[in-house]
């Protein structure tokens, strides 16, 4: 299909604001109080949300940009923007009409959630009118007290069921005991290499122990929970995936997101970009969340 608009969201910015320490307690307290902040609520989060579509709209540019954390990553079928790659793609967005539905929510831990949703646009450019409908994805984590956007993916919703199963070769027995899967640690990038090992090999009970019994995973054919995820990928052979173009960005101590580039040989299109957040559950690594974005089709040559 062809890509009519981008779709961008952020967050708010902090600003702050302490007295002087005077001592060791005091500097602690301080800090306390630059970080504390309320746990976000699902319709708070919901309501943030629509605020920046509202910024968007105005065309509200140094508004928007003071909103991103510095960090900020946007990623679409375009690629993996930096902060001021999403200022740049939001210049001169100026939808007519903007409606969400489908929203979900993940608390990542006491400092970070995951929006989930979808949403449609309609822009007018030269007289001629436009739709896009995407599936789209937001971080918000708790920076200074206030609640920030540190992370956006979205993909352009298709009206297709996802692909049936496949049959993988599964690896031959070993005339050993099967070792236990690696347990995921705070290395995120070896958290989803190891969970793509498991895919090539056709390994799905262990790309499920990589799970968190909340996950959701969006793709472009729908928004899954669990259980849809372990029986989606059952559907693709990963068996010649490699890939590349790693990136990680800290949320907080205990949850990062890692973005990075898949290719399919055979497939179409044959490049996608991926994001995960993994997070630290009463001690145990998890992937709380996935997005994945088929990267957009070359534009055709200039006559």
């Amino acid at each position: 299909m062809k890509k009519t608009v981008p779709f961008i969201l952020t967050g708010l910015i902090a600003v702050a604001c302490a007295a002087p320490p005077t001592n060791r307690e005091a500097t602690n307290a301080n800090r306390a109080a630059e970080t504390s902040a309320a746990p976000l609520t699902e319709a708070e989060a919901t309501s943030k949300e629509k605020e920046i579509w509202q910024m968007i709209q105005k065309q509200d540019l140094n508004a928007f940009g003071t909103a991103l954390t510095d960090e900020q990553i946007y990623v679409s079928s375009d690629g993996v923007r930096d902060k001021a790659g999403t200022i740049k793609g939001v210049t001169g967005l100026t939808p007519a009409e903007v409606g969400f539905s489908n929203w979900k929510f993940i608390s990542i831990d006491k400092d970070a959630i995951v929006n989930i949703y979808t949403v449609k646009l309609k822009t007018t450019t030269d007289g001629k009118t436009e739709e896009g409908t995407a599936h789209a994805s937001s971080v918000w984590v708790n920076r200074g007290g206030k609640w920030l956007s540190i992370f956006h993916q979205d993909c352009e919703a298709a009206n297709v069921p996802p692909p049936p199963p496949v049959k993988t070769p599964k690896a031959a027995a070993s005339p050993t005991a099967a070792s236990a899967p690696a347990a995921a640690t705070s290395d995120v990038v070896a958290n989803e290499k190891a969970v793509w090992a498991a895919l090539i090999a056709g390994q799905f009970d262990v790309f499920e122990s990589y799970l968190s019994p909340d996950t959701i995973e969006v793709e472009p054919f729908g928004v899954m929970d669990r259980a849809a995820s372990v029986k989606g990928v059952q559907g693709f052979d990963f068996s010649k995936s490699t890939l590349s173009d790693w990136k990680t960005v800290r949320i907080d101590d205990d949850a990062s997101i890692v973005t990075y580039t898949v290719h399919l040989p055979g497939q179409k299109p044959d490049t996608e970009y991926h994001s995960t957040v993994w997070a630290n559950r009463n001690g145990k690594w998890a992937a709380v969340f996935h997005h994945g974005t088929p990267m957009s089709p070359p534009a055709p040559p200039q006559k």
